[in-house]
């Protein structure tokens, strides 16, 4: 979608390599009435019935497979190949259970395969939005690279999430007593504080100096443990790239 947003003309190139399709994985509202509250078994098979009556005339229209298992360890096989498809891993639901919006649980479940993760120096910092207006929130992070016969630090994440209020506060009284430079919004920090970020996808990216774009990154941890030369390198996190990317 990064290749479409902004464009008020979409070329034929980008028509070829973004293609764009419609994925239904449920049907809410079915001659005008709205079904919702009705079994899930039952919303599939009229989500079906109006897949195949559509199909030929709406060509990128596609229905969502439904995974099939003999018991719970062919199923934890399964969904070990979802980073390989571009997945997080398997939604799990109760075929009598209606259409719920919101985090309820009980019904439907998130079963995600383990994230990857590298360890990264925090690098920049910008203000949150919100509650968070008055706090260095969103970080830049970087791992270590070999240059001209030297050791440099190349941004490939930001991620804004996975901290506790209270580690917050410090990493905003960090970046305030270590500020380096500003670029409008944005500080640069003394590279001393290392996290471990967790993220669910790695691909190759000619937009990023690191050459990889990562899917859904976030800090896992806060390594106290860590210095900045305990950081991975950029070396390792390509080894990941070669091991899990989509290239």
């Amino acid at each position: 979608m990064q290749t479409r947003i902004g464009r008020k003309n979409v070329t034929k190139t980008i028509l070829k390599n973004a293609p764009i399709v419609v994925r239904a994985y449920d049907l809410l509202e079915w001659d005008g009435d709205d079904i919702r509250e009705s079994p899930l078994e039952k919303r599939r098979k009229q989500l079906k019935e109006l897949y195949e009556n559509t199909k030929e005339s709406i060509p990128p229209f596609q229905l969502s497979d439904v995974v099939e298992a003999a018991d719970w360890k062919v199923l934890a096989n399964l969904r070990e190949q979802s980073r390989s498809l571009m997945a997080e891993g398997f939604m799990i639901k109760r075929k009598n259970s209606t259409y719920q919006v919101g985090r309820k649980r009980g019904d439907w479940w998130k079963w995600k395969v383990d994230p990857l993760t590298i360890d990264g120096v925090l690098i920049n910092a910008q203000r949150g939005t919100g509650r968070r207006s008055g706090l260095y929130t969103d970080y830049t992070f970087a791992v270590w690279d070999e240059y001209n016969g030297s050791q440099r630090l190349v941004p490939f994440a930001k991620a804004y999430s996975g901290l506790t209020d209270d580690e917050i506060r410090k990493v905003d009284a960090f970046v305030k007593r270590n500020t380096r430079e500003k670029f409008g919004p944005v500080r640069s920090v003394n590279p001393e504080l290392v996290f471990e970020i967790a993220f669910e996808g790695i691909q190759r990216s000619s937009r990023h100096k690191s050459g990889v774009a990562l899917r859904f990154p976030r800090i896992l941890r806060w390594r106290l443990d860590k210095s900045a030369e305990d950081a991975n390198t950029l070396v390792e996190l390509r080894e990941l790239l070669d091991l899990y990317g989509n290239n």
